[in-house]
């Protein structure tokens, strides 16, 4: 995706940004920009899926309780909460609230004036197929760990931090999703509260998330709503 009118100058979101309710949060995250700087070139990526989590649901690892692992997620608004997940590396944010946070569930490649082709091209060698070949970039963040191997991030080096306007941040560019997707999250064992529709989706970008909320089958007013 596109856009040459990006603002030269970024617009890094505040810590007291993510200093809310995970659900607001998750909503709020979306249409924004992930940069991550690798050497001279900031890889980017617009969030386009999000999920919250809440210490006092089953869904969430903050509900198993407190450990140097998991103290990210019971800090302030703002922090950075990294887990393995099914091998490869996952991105969160802490919310207001002990135990709560917004977990980045995919993303979609941006290009613009801070992130020119050499970004793609990076993020593309980041993330290729298993057989070696080079995704499409729309798939290439279509999944947590998709997303976070196309930006080269890693638990070791950011979980428990802050972010770093040098290295790491969220910025707004100014363009919201027009339409939002709420559903179920994705994942969530079975009498864990997998009912909960605490997963949002940027309705434009819907076919490019982890796993289509409008794909056929599924109902409006039973499966998604449309905000």
């Amino acid at each position: 995706m596109s856009n040459p009118t990006a603002p030269s100058m970024p617009k890094a979101l505040p810590d007291e940004f993510f200093n809310r309710d995970a659900q607001i949060l998750a909503r709020e995250l979306l249409g924004k920009i992930i940069r991550h700087r690798v050497g001279d070139i900031w890889l980017s990526a617009r969030i386009i899926e999000t999920e919250a989590y809440y210490c006092t649901e089953k869904g969430s690892h903050a509900s198993l309780g407190y450990t140097e692992k998991r103290k990210a997620l019971f800090l302030d608004g703002g922090h950075i909460y990294m887990y393995y997940a099914r091998g490869g590396d996952s991105l969160n944010f802490s919310a207001h609230g002990p135990g709560n946070a917004v977990l980045i569930k995919s993303a979609y490649p941006w290009i613009d004036e801070a992130s020119g082709p050499a970004s793609l091209a990076q993020m593309l060698l980041n993330n290729p197929h298993a057989n070696g070949h080079p995704r499409p970039s729309q798939k290439l963040c279509a999944g947590q760990t998709l997303l976070c191997k196309a930006l080269g991030l890693k638990v070791p080096t950011w979980d428990a931090k802050r972010f770093d306007h040098e290295l790491l941040f969220v910025e707004d560019v100014g363009l919201p999703p027009i339409h939002i997707i709420q559903t179920t999250r994705l994942g969530i064992p079975h009498g864990r509260d997998a009912h909960l529709m605490y997963r949002f989706v940027d309705a434009s970008y819907a076919p490019y998330c982890t796993r289509n909320p409008l794909r056929r089958g599924q109902v409006e007013g039973r499966d998604y709503f449309l905000i």
